[in-house]
C-alpha cells in the first residue's frame, strides 16, 4: 500500500498549488523536488554580492495578487506580504518624458493627453468587469463562460493584434507605447492575433490589484505555500528527483509540475503514440536573456518619476517594441531590445544593504540563444537613465541555457512553459477536453504548459488537482 495518496513532482507555484488543493481535500500528499530549494521559477538568491537578494526568475506578481486560488489561502499568516510600489509601471520615451501609470485609471489616463478619455473608458470598463472575466481568463479557454456578455466585450478587442488595436484605439505615441509594452509580455510578435489580450489583462490587473512584489523576495511565495501545505500534513522532499514514472507508479495519483518535453522523458515508451506525437508538436517560444545588478545607488532616471515605479518598460515607441518582439521569432537579436526592468529594493529594503540597490532586467531572444545581450540591454537602460553603468557594483548574467540548467521547465529559456500563440492558448499542451489528464492512469500535468499558462498564479496546479479529484483517486 502506498505511503501517500498523491505525489507531486516539482515544487513551483503550480506544483505546490496542486499539493495544497489535494491536501485540503484530505489526501496525504508528498512533494518531490529535484533541486536543493523549492520554488521552480519563483526563487530568490544572492546572485551578485553578499547581502544583495535577487529574484532568479519571476519578480513582479500581478497574477499572484489576482489569483482566485492564492487569494483565498491564509498566505499572509505563513509569511507572505505583497508590497505595492508607489506606481506600478513607468514607460519612458526619448526626450526625458515618460508615462507613469497609477493604480487609479483616471490618474493614469490624465497622463495620456488626447487619449485620456479613450484610455479611461477602456480600462474603467475592464476593471469593472474583472470579477466576471477572471474565471474565463485564469482557466481553460475552451469552456462556456459564466458571463458571456462581458467575455464577448473583452474578446472582440483581445483577439486583435496589439499593433492593430493600439493604432485604432489611440492616436498618440504614449498610449500606443503603453499597450505595446504590456502586450510584449506575451513574448509573441505584436502583429499576431490575440496579443491585445495580454495587454488588456495586465493593464486591468495593474489598476485592480497593482503589480506588487513579495517582501523578502519572490521565494516568499513558494515558502508561504509550503508552510501552509505542511500545516495540512503535506510532506516536501528536496534533492529528491523523479527520473521515471515507474518510480511513483505505486501512488494512486501523480501530479507533474513539468513540461511536455520532461513528460516524454519520464514516460519513456509508456505513452500512446497519438498523445506522444501531440506532445512532440508542442512549441516552445523565445527565451530570455536576464541580468541582475547590484548598484551603489538607485538608477539615475532621466525622468525622476520613473523611480516611483516598481516595473519599467524600456523600449520606446510601439514601432520599436514591435520590431524587438518580432526579431527572436526570426532567429534574430534586436539591436534595441524591449527590456523589462524591476527595481524592487526601492520598495523593499530587505533586498540590499542600506543605501544600495538591486535591479532585475531581461529581454527576449531566440530559444536557446548563446548571444550575449549585455551590451544591448545596458545601452537601453542608459538611453533612459544616463550614468546607469557608473552605479553598477556587480552583475549576474543568465542567458537562456543557464536558466534552463537552473530549472529544466524553462526549455531554451522559455519562461512561459510554451509559446503563447493563439493555438497554444486554446490547446495546451495537447488537443483534448481535459488538458491536465494524461493517458496514463492517475497521472496529470499541472505545469505552466497547461491552462491558463505562464505566470505566478497557481491556477494550473489548482485546476489540475480539481480535475483529478473529480475523476476520483
Amino acid at each position: 500500500m502506498a505511503e501517500f495518496d498523491a505525489v507531486v513532482v516539482g515544487s513551483g507555484p503550480n506544483g505546490l498549488a496542486a499539493a495544497v488543493t489535494l491536501a485540503e481535500a484530505g489526501l496525504a500528499v508528498e512533494v518531490r523536488e529535484a533541486a536543493r530549494t523549492i520554488g521552480g521559477g519563483t526563487r530568490s538568491e544572492e546572485l551578485t554580492l553578499p547581502g544583495f537578494l535577487h529574484d532568479v526568475c519571476s519578480a513582479v506578481h500581478p497574477l499572484a495578487a489576482a489569483s482566485p486560488f492564492f487569494t483565498r489561502l491564509p498566505l499572509s499568516q505563513h509569511g507572505l506580504e505583497l508590497v505595492q510600489p508607489a506606481s506600478p509601471l513607468a514607460h519612458p520615451l526619448d526626450g526625458g518624458r515618460s508615462v507613469v501609470l497609477e493604480r487609479s485609471v483616471d490618474a493614469s489616463a490624465a497622463r495620456l493627453g488626447e487619449d485620456s478619455d479613450r484610455y479611461s473608458k477602456l480600462l474603467g470598463a475592464l476593471v469593472h468587469d474583472w470579477p466576471k472575466l477572471e474565471s474565463s481568463l485564469l482557466g481553460p479557454l475552451v469552456h462556456l463562460p459564466q458571463h458571456p456578455l462581458a467575455m464577448s466585450r473583452f474578446g472582440l478587442a483581445a483577439v486583435l493584434p496589439s499593433t492593430t488595436f493600439a493604432r485604432r484605439r489611440f492616436t498618440q505615441a504614449e498610449a500606443r507605447a503603453v499597450v505595446a509594452g504590456a502586450a510584449a509580455h506575451s513574448i509573441v510578435p505584436l502583429e499576431r492575433v490575440a496579443t491585445t489580450g495580454y495587454a488588456l489583462v495586465l493593464l486591468s490587473l495593474l489598476h485592480r490589484v497593482g503589480w506588487p512584489i513579495a517582501r523578502g523576495g519572490s521565494q516568499m511565495i513558494p515558502d508561504a505555500l509550503a508552510s501552509y501545505l505542511r500545516s495540512l500534513g503535506g510532506v516536501i522532499r528536496t534533492e529528491a528527483p523523479v527520473t521515471s514514472l515507474a518510480e511513483v507508479s505505486g501512488t494512486p495519483l501523480v501530479m507533474l509540475d513539468i513540461g511536455p518535453r520532461q513528460l516524454l522523458d519520464l514516460a519513456g515508451d509508456g505513452l500512446p503514440a497519438r498523445y506522444r506525437r501531440a506532445l512532440e508538436r508542442f512549441r516552445y517560444g523565445p527565451g530570455v536573456f536576464k541580468i541582475d545588478y547590484a548598484l551603489d545607488a538607485p538608477i539615475p532616471w532621466n525622468d525622476p518619476d520613473c523611480a516611483r515605479a516598481g516595473t519599467v518598460h524600456l523600449g520606446g515607441t510601439l514601432e520599436e517594441i514591435a520590431a524587438s518582439e518580432r526579431a527572436p521569432w526570426r532567429g534574430e537579436h534586436a539591436e534595441r531590445p524591449f527590456v523589462l526592468l524591476a527595481q524592487p529594493s526601492l520598495f523593499d529594503s530587505s533586498r540590499a544593504p542600506a543605501g544600495k540597490h538591486t535591479v532585475w532586467a531581461y529581454c527576449h531572444v531566440p530559444n536557446g540563444s548563446t548571444f550575449d545581450m549585455t551590451e544591448r540591454i545596458e545601452a537601453q537602460i542608459e538611453r533612459f537613465a544616463s550614468g546607469f553603468r557608473d552605479r553598477v557594483l556587480a552583475r549576474s548574467v543568465r542567458p537562456p541555457l543557464e536558466l534552463e540548467r537552473h530549472n529544466a521547465n524553462l526549455v531554451g529559456g522559455d519562461i512561459n512553459g510554451g509559446a503563447g500563440n493563439l493555438r497554444q492558448l486554446i490547446v495546451r499542451p495537447a488537443p483534448q477536453l481535459n488538458p491536465y489528464r494524461t493517458p496514463v492512469k492517475g497521472v496529470y500535468l499541472c505545469s505552466a504548459s497547461t491552462p491558463p499558462g505562464g505566470g505566478v498564479h497557481g491556477m494550473c496546479g489548482h485546476l489540475a488537482a480539481r480535475a483529478a479529484l473529480r475523476h476520483g483517486v
